[in-house]
């Protein structure tokens, strides 16, 4: 029989292997350590027309909602929805759960602004119309 003997091979492999082990377990444990995550893309603060486009990714979620309707999220967490503003102050609220019940909230700020011929517009003094009269008078038969 051999005697035992250290290897310096032998101390690389298996720290090898561990570092291995450990970065898996950490990218495995990646939605119970962090939770839900909520990028949005497309984050205007002032707008001048009523309808946009909310864009962005979710990430570690079992379900998304935006001022509480579901919204359809795809495989890789990317999410498309449209939304009309109500003139002046919106605020949306996006919240994401995971599977163990995280929650995680993302609030957007828009100002819809009114365009500026229809500011325009409605600053102008209206002045109604003013009879006129002929001198002529029909009467009916």
């Amino acid at each position: 029989m051999l005697p035992y003997r250290e290897s310096r091979l032998t101390y690389i492999v298996l720290g090898f292997f561990f570092i291995v082990v450990i970065g898996y377990a950490y990218f495995e444990a990646q939605g119970i350590l962090f939770g839900p995550q909520i990028t949005v893309t497309s984050q205007p603060t002032e707008v001048d027309k009523p309808f946009i486009l909310i864009r962005g990714k979710a990430e570690r979620i079992t379900s998304l909602s935006m001022n509480g309707k579901t919204i359809v999220v795809t495989e890789n967490g990317d999410f498309e929805e449209p939304y009309l503003l109500a003139p002046g102050y919106n605020r949306i609220v996006l919240d994401a759960e995971d599977q163990y019940g995280r929650t995680r909230s993302k609030t957007l700020e828009i100002i819809l602004s009114a365009p500026r011929q229809a500011a325009i517009e409605a600053s102008a003094e209206i002045v109604p119309p003013t009879a006129t009269t002929t001198g002529s008078a029909s009467t009916p038969e």
